[in-house]
C-alpha cells in the first residue's frame, strides 16, 4: 500500500505464496500466531449495530467506485462462465439464474433476498413474475437498486428495504442470499441459518452462493485480525462447507440438496475487475481515492484472485430443503 514494494506480476507471486501457505510457516511453529497476530475490535462484532457499521465501510464506499470495475449489472459477486471470452455481464446473468433455476422461483413465488447488492438479483426475479422481498444494510447499494427497480418499471414487485435479515418477518417460497454469508461472523452463523430456516415457507427452497475456504484453514484464521480484515472486509469470515454443514445440522431442519463449485470462474470474474479498475486509475483518482487507496484495492483483487487461482479458496451455490421436499 506504501508502495514500498512491488512485482511485474503481482498475481504470480500471490499464486505462488497460497499454493505454499501450509509450508510458509512450519506447523510446529504454527502456535505462534497466537501471541503476535492481533484480534478483532470489539466495535467489529456483527450485532445490529456494529453489522451496520461494518458493511458501510466496505459498500458505502461510493457506487461510482464500483461502477469503475463491475460490469453494466453492478454485480459483485462472482460470476458463472462457460467460455474464456465471454462478457462478464452474460456469465453474471447465468449465475443468478441458476441460483432462481434451482429454488424454483417463477411466476407468484414470494422472494426474500438477504443482501440486496446493487438489485440485479432483484430484477431478474422479477422479470419471471416473482414478488421479492430485498434486505440490505447498505444505505448507498438500497438507493442505486431503487432506481434500478424504478427505471426497469418493476416497483410494483420489488421491495427493497435497508434492514437487518434478523428483523424480517413473514414467510417465503425461495430465500437467496448471495455471499453475504461472509459477513455474518462465526458467532452469528446460527442466528443466519436459522432465520433462513425459520423465513421459509414448508415447501421452500434456499439458494446460498458462498465463498469457501477449507476446514482446517478456518480454524487456524478464524480468531485472526488480518490485514483483509482491517482494510477491506471488517467483521468478514469465509466459512467452509462443513461448517455451514454443522450449522445447518445443529440449528435448522435444511440440508444441503444440491451444489456447484465453481471457483475457477471466481478467479476468472476478480482478473477481469482487477483490469477494469486498473484501466480506471485516473476516473478513481478523480473520485478522491488516493494512491494508497488504489494500490490497496489493487492488492485485495489479486489477493482473492490469487486465493481462487490457487484453490485455497473457492466458491458454491448450494440449495438447502427440507427432507420432505428433497
Amino acid at each position: 500500500m506504501a508502495g514500498d514494494w512491488d512485482a511485474p506480476s503481482l498475481i504470480d507471486v500471490l499464486e505462488a505464496m497460497a499454493r505454499q501457505i501450509k509450508n510458509l510457516i512450519p506447523p510446529r511453529i504454527q502456535w505462534v500466531r497466537r501471541v503476535y497476530e492481533g484480534r478483532h475490535p470489539a466495535d467489529e462484532e456483527n450485532d445490529h449495530e456494529g453489522a451496520r457499521r461494518n458493511i458501510a465501510r466496505h459498500y458505502d464506499l461510493s457506487n461510482e467506485l464500483f461502477a469503475t470495475f463491475l460490469d453494466e449489472t453492478m454485480t459483485y459477486s462472482s460470476a458463472l462462465f462457460e467460455g474464456e471470452g465471454e462478457p462478464l455481464a452474460l456469465a453474471q446473468e447465468r449465475k443468478i439464474n441458476r441460483l432462481l433455476d434451482a429454488t424454483l422461483v417463477g411466476r407468484g413465488s414470494r422472494v426474500l433476498e438477504i443482501g440486496t447488492g446493487w438489485g440485479q438479483l432483484a430484477l431478474q426475479a422479477a422479470q419471471r413474475g416473482a414478488r421479492v422481498t430485498s434486505v440490505t444494510l447498505s444505505e448507498e447499494q438500497a438507493s442505486l437498486a431503487r432506481r434500478k427497480v424504478d427505471e426497469a418499471g418493476m416497483a410494483p414487485l420489488i421491495d427493497i428495504r435497508v434492514e437487518d435479515y434478523r428483523d424480517v418477518t413473514g414467510q417465503f417460497d425461495a430465500v437467496v442470499s448471495v455471499e453475504m454469508i461472509e459477513a455474518v461472523g462465526e458467532r452469528w452463523w446460527p442466528r443466519y441459518f436459522h432465520t433462513l430456516d425459520e423465513r421459509l415457507a414448508p415447501s421452500g427452497r434456499v439458494g446460498l452462493q458462498a465463498i469457501l475456504m477449507g476446514h482446517d484453514s478456518l480454524n487456524a484464521t478464524k480468531s485472526s485480525w488480518t490485514w483483509i480484515h482491517k482494510y477491506i472486509f471488517p467483521g468478514g469470515l469465509i466459512p467452509s462447507e462443513q461448517a455451514i454443514r454443522q450449522t445447518l445440522e445443529q440449528h435448522t431442519s435444511l440440508k444441503v440438496v444440491d451444489q456447484l463449485h465453481f471457483g475457477h470462474s471466481y478467479a476468472a470474474t476478480l482478473r477481469r475487475w482487477r483490469e477494469q479498475f486498473d484501466a480506471h486509475a485516473d476516473l478513481v483518482e478523480r473520485l478522491g481515492f488516493d494512491r494508497t487507496f488504489r494500490r490497496m484495492w489493487d492488492f485485495y483483487l489479486a489477493y482473492s484472485e490469487a486465493g481462487f487461482l490457487s484453490g485455497y479458496l473457492d466458491v458454491a451455490q448450494l440449495v438447502l430443503a427440507r427432507d420432505e421436499v428433497r
